[in-house]
């Protein structure tokens, strides 16, 4: 007797077939996940462009808020020559970075600007040459342009002036340049453009390798 026939016997498996379709299905399907394709030089180049010129609208951005910041909390100026009167020092189309100071620090030799009557729009910048006295905070001196042959008609009373800190020679012209409304517009007209492209949803290019 056969001790075993009272337990169920394993009934061995038959092997899966696969369909047809399931077949064509399978191999249809790529053996590895699809990558990004490699991008160009020309893409990369445009890229890294890009990120250039937002990098110097940025550095710009922060230039001028800096500026508007000193002008309030330091009082600091730019001061713009149209006349070579403090040439050679300070030539015609030079920028100055002034700093408003009371009149009782000044001393002979500082350039500083003052501002003239109202019928002379333009404040002057000269070197000082002399002090003549002090009334209550109320400095009278005299001043002269390093280039000009004679000191100035008459002597200035002020309770501040602007101190010349330091000077750029012919940046006024590249400031009155952009001071242009054409100038103006291309240069808004091309940020936008620029911070557009910069930021606009790009669709990822695909390549599907197989097997």
């Amino acid at each position: 007797v056969d001790a075993s026939a009272g337990t169920p016997s394993s009934v061995p498996l038959l092997p899966s077939v696969q369909s047809p379709v399931d077949a064509i299905a399978a191999s249809a399907v790529p053996d590895r996940a699809p990558r990004p394709r490699p991008r160009g030089i020309a893409t990369r180049a445009r890229g890294l462009v890009g990120r250039i010129a937002l990098d110097v609208l940025a550095l710009g951005g922060l230039v001028c808020i800096l500026l508007v910041i000193a002008s309030f909390v330091f009082k600091i100026s730019i001061v713009m020559f149209a006349t070579g009167s403090m040439s050679p020092t300070i030539p015609a189309g030079s920028i100055a970075l002034v700093r408003e100071v009371p009149a009782t620090e000044i001393a002979v030799g500082d350039v500083v600007t003052v501002d003239r009557s109202e019928s002379q729009q333009l404040p002057v910048t000269h070197r000082v040459i002399e002090i003549l006295g002090e009334d209550e905070g109320v400095v009278t001196f005299r001043m002269q342009g390093d280039d000009n042959a004679d000191p100035d008609p008459a002597p200035y009373s002020e309770t501040t002036v602007r101190l010349v800190l330091w000077s750029i020679p012919n940046l006024a012209n590249v400031i009155v340049w952009f001071q242009n409304p054409l100038v103006l517009g291309g240069i808004t007209l091309g940020a936008a453009t620029l911070v557009t492209w910069a930021f606009w949803p790009r669709r990822q290019h695909l390549a599907v390798h197989g097997s």
